[in-house]
């Protein structure tokens, strides 16, 4: 399928819920182009810090097709990226990048995707885009008073810059276990605060728990609602990172400041100095470019059948909602690609 074509369907996105799309639609027989904004495969992997290990990983879940084998070392990065890589030659899924999707519109002929490299027209959109571009901070009094540095988990590199500096991690996700696994011993100090105290739960992530996890995330998704954030839904597992946290005496949680001042944060009159703020406070979809389709309800969220929009039925979302998780996406994937082969080639016969 080429720019300008518009007999196909076009998937935005080769991260593991697009590279899942795009196999599916192949095995169907169904016309595609696959359009990423990267220079280089990988999907949001590729931009992991370097310091996170593929052994720290808890799991990458196989994308359809072709197993995926960890190697002894490597970075996540790394790895990931390289198995994204063989995945697309493997399948010979030709994906265009890069190429910046700047807007999708309707017209009485189908969609418009307008990049950086021309318009594509399509009969259908697979939006598979994810997160990592769309990193989210929250609003606090006192932020842009605070001289020191602030930088969110998504441009965290690793300890060695934080050498000698105080730190306050903010999140209670894996992305803060992260952080707080590694700057003790080379940060000054470390303080960790949440919202929330932190759930942690031992034993495997089971298949009901899965299902349970999943439906919550629907009901929200069902009703309209933005989708609630991973952690606050799985609690946190004693992978890897949280058991080298614990060893380090690095997972003593604190309430969250109640404002930043220049030199650090107070909780009441209590002061605690700090040089650098750490927001590991998670992501929120990057859908920007879908926004001149309206597809958003009036409780701020994308209301989905299936993983179809229910606004614009033939526009799917994968690795939004329910299906924002390695495992979700895969099973995203072949659910948008037999839905669209259904709707726009009903006489044919589903493989």
């Amino acid at each position: 399928m080429d720019a300008d074509s518009g007999e196909g369907i076009v998937v935005i996105g080769a991260g593991q819920a697009g590279l899942s799309a795009a196999y599916h639609l192949r095995r169907l027989g169904l016309d595609f182009a696959v359009l990423d904004a990267d220079a280089t495969p990988g999907g949001a992997w590729q931009h992991r810090s370097p310091s996170l290990g593929v052994g720290e990983l808890h799991r990458i879940f196989d994308l359809p097709g072709l197993p995926f084998t960890a190697p002894p070392s490597g970075t996540a990065a790394s790895v990931v990226a390289a198995y994204f890589a063989e995945y697309e030659r493997h399948f010979e899924l030709d994906v265009r990048r890069p190429v910046r999707v700047r807007a999708v519109t309707r017209d009485l002929a189908g969609f418009a995707v307008a990049t950086d490299a021309g318009e594509w027209r399509a009969r259908a959109i697979i939006n598979a885009t994810g997160t990592w571009t769309h990193p989210y901070i929250p609003a606090y009094p006192g932020a842009a008073d605070f001289q020191g540095r602030q930088l969110h988990y998504a441009a965290y590199r690793g300890p060695a810059e934080f050498a000698g500096r105080r730190v306050i991690v903010v999140g209670g996700g894996n992305s803060a276990v992260h952080v707080l696994s590694e700057l003790p011993g080379v940060a000054a100090s470390t303080r960790w605060v949440t919202r929330r105290p932190p759930q942690f739960h031992d034993g495997e992530f089971t298949e009901d728990r899965g299902r349970a996890v999943i439906a919550s995330v629907t009901d929200r998704v069902a009703a309209g609602l933005p989708p609630q954030s991973v952690v606050s839904v799985t609690g946190l597992g004693y992978t890897t990172l949280v058991r080298a946290a614990l060893a380090k005496g690095a997972l003593d949680r604190h309430p969250m400041f109640d404002r930043l001042v220049p030199d650090g944060a107070m909780w009441g009159d209590a002061f605690e100095p700090a040089d650098v703020i750490i927001w590991a406070t998670g992501f929120r979809a990057a859908l920007s470019h879908l926004a001149p389709l309206h597809l958003r309800e009036p409780g701020g969220g994308i209301r989905l059948a299936g993983t179809a929009t229910v606004r614009e039925p033939l526009v799917h979302l994968i690795g939004y909602g329910p299906s924002a998780s390695t495992v979700g996406a895969n099973r995203a994937g072949r659910a948008a690609a037999v839905s669209l082969a259904a709707s726009l080639h009903p006489s044919s016969p589903m493989r």
